[in-house]
């Protein structure tokens, strides 16, 4: 099953990641492989056991044709994993600025590395804005 998980690690607050989950690995936990992270010589995908609470499905494709705009909040596609942050500046040829706030840092995106951010409650996903 294709998922995306998150962890509470130092440096790794607001991200989300491509995985798979492999099997159960003890009560709410999974044995799950990462889609992008691989070990330090690049061979293998990184395998992780996670918390149920800490995977989700991977969110639907939502499409903006006219852009994002300041104060959007988004996820943006940065050292292999998706990260919560809001926009705060729009630029010329579909380039942002993305403010990360756990983080206190802004980042440079084109629009094809962002997507809009959704959260999964209660089985399904919702867009901030509709919560």
């Amino acid at each position: 099953m294709q998922v995306e998980v998150t962890t509470d690690e130092d440096g790794f607050k607001g991200s989300w990641f491509a995985a798979t989950i492999i099997e159960p690995s003890g009560e709410d936990e999974y044995l799950i492989e990462y889609k992008t992270l691989t070990n330090d010589d690049d061979t293998e995908f990184l395998r992780d056991d996670i918390r149920a609470c800490n995977i989700r499905p991977c969110p639907p494709e939502i499409i903006f044709v006219d852009g994002f705009k300041v104060m959007d909040e988004v996820d943006a596609y940065y050292n292999e994993g998706w990260w919560v942050g809001v926009i705060a500046k729009v630029l010329i040829n579909c380039n942002y600025v993305v403010y990360f706030k756990e983080y206190d840092e802004e980042i440079t995106f084109k629009h094809a590395d962002l997507r809009t951010h959704q959260d999964w409650l209660n089985g399904k996903w919702v867009v901030p804005s509709e919560v």
